[in-house]
């Protein structure tokens, strides 16, 4: 079953869309079809809690956007992390270390958010930077 969705399209796109159909030997339909069905699926949403700390994001000075794009997880962290990963690995991991290696990688995860939306404000107020500018100052 499908639905009929009426659509005005803009001057360029339909005949870019138009374009495609002719030189495919497809109906415009089709065309536009299997554009939509080629796109990336919606990113899941977020926790309510840690969308309003993105959110609130926009809100912070130039100063401390930086300082929160180069912010690490402490060495000590990372490095317990990592044995939580070789236990795993081996298989000889317990119950409670699952656990809280699962609070580290959710840890990490929200660290990367705030890292990459933090990245995004500072790209749109006109900064520009290269990998090597999101490490730690005493990196």
């Amino acid at each position: 079953m499908s639905d009929q969705i009426l659509l005005n399209l803009p001057d360029d796109i339909s005949e870019r869309a138009k374009r495609i159909a002719q030189s495919t030997a497809q109906p415009i339909e089709q065309v536009l079809i299997d554009h939509l069905r080629s796109l990336q699926s919606p990113l899941p949403e977020l926790e309510p809690e840690v969308q309003a700390e993105i959110d609130a994001l926009i809100h912070l000075s130039d100063d401390a956007l930086w300082t929160i794009a180069r912010e690490q997880l402490p060495e000590t962290v990372q490095r317990h992390a990592h044995e939580l990963m070789d236990k795993n690995a081996e298989g000889s991991i317990s119950e409670q270390d699952v656990k809280e290696l699962d609070d580290y990688v959710n840890r990490a995860d929200r660290l990367m958010l705030r890292k990459a939306e933090a990245a995004q404000i500072l790209q749109s107020r006109g900064y520009s930077f290269n990998q090597e500018d999101f490490k730690a100052p005493n990196e």
